[in-house]
């Protein structure tokens, strides 16, 4: 069917639809061979509280916005490579039903549909466009993804020293790494995280240990690992000048495995105990 749409003036059309919608603050969506295979609304999670926004299923980018004027309006723009994305099914909640997240490398949120019959549709179409890319491009599924922020409402002290209480005067913030809600004391540090940002980011005192940890274990593999080609040049050579040094790193302090939020069965009250 995709094959059969794509040089479409149907596609197109619809495609200019969508373009226009979004205006001059959105991104071009026509490319050769790209088919827009469907849309709808959905309520995502955001960190304030659950809003509807407007998304665009294409054979190779998920498009998603918020919505101003239905079918006249739409901005905030944000367009994800299906090659980038993996879903992972959700329990209901006492306030949203039909839940599924949608998890990226650089971003991971949760989204929920009307009804059971919508979530499965959406679902379906998402990873069948997401096979056929993936098989194209002859890539593997993404294993590493942005860890879902939690939302502001789910806990009123932080998550991490659970001694803070969140006030108007008393900030939340996000860790980028976890996405637990921290107070400004637990999250001081910043740090460089490539796959997520150029700039460091905002994470909490735990995973900065985590992350600083694992940087030094990296940096004491690829000296390990250059260490057998400097021994193997020891025997004699020419005098070429000054020996060069060698500095020895930091032993990497071991640190527990973080716990998953969305897919743990404990109760938030185990976080404040």
């Amino acid at each position: 069917m995709v094959d059969h749409l794509a040089n479409t003036e149907i596609n197109s059309q619809r495609i200019a639809a969508v373009e226009n919608c979004f205006g001059a603050s959105g991104q071009p969506l026509a490319v050769p061979g790209r088919v827009l295979l469907g849309e709808g609304i959905l309520t995502k999670e955001c960190r304030k509280k659950p809003k509807p926004r407007i998304f665009f299923l294409f054979n190779d980018i998920l498009v998603y916005g918020s919505i101003v004027i239905n079918k006249r309006k739409y901005n905030s723009q944000h367009i994800i490579p299906l090659e980038d994305v993996t879903l992972e099914m959700l329990p209901d909640t006492v306030h949203m039903k039909n839940r599924w997240m949608i998890k990226t490398s650089k971003k991971s949120f949760v989204v929920s549909a009307a009804s059971l019959t919508e979530r499965k549709e959406w679902i379906s179409h998402l990873e069948e466009c997401i096979r056929l890319l993936l098989a194209k491009m002859g890539r593997q599924p993404a294993t590493e993804h942005a860890a879902p922020w939690i939302p502001d409402k789910a806990t009123d002290i932080c998550m991490r020293c659970t001694q803070t209480k969140f006030s108007a005067l008393t900030r939340r913030h996000h860790c980028r790494k976890c996405g637990f809600v921290v107070c400004a004391e637990c999250s001081k540090q910043r740090f460089l995280m490539p796959r997520l940002s150029p700039k460091p980011l905002r994470v909490c005192s735990l995973c900065y240990r985590q992350l600083l940890a694992q940087k030094e274990e990296e940096a004491e593999t690829d000296r390990r690992q250059l260490e057998p080609s400097r021994s193997a040049g020891t025997g004699y050579e020419p005098s070429s000048g000054d020996d060069s040094d060698k500095s020895d790193d930091d032993k990497a302090e071991q640190w527990p495995a973080d716990m998953e939020f969305y897919t743990s069965a404990v109760p938030w009250s185990s976080f404040h105990s």
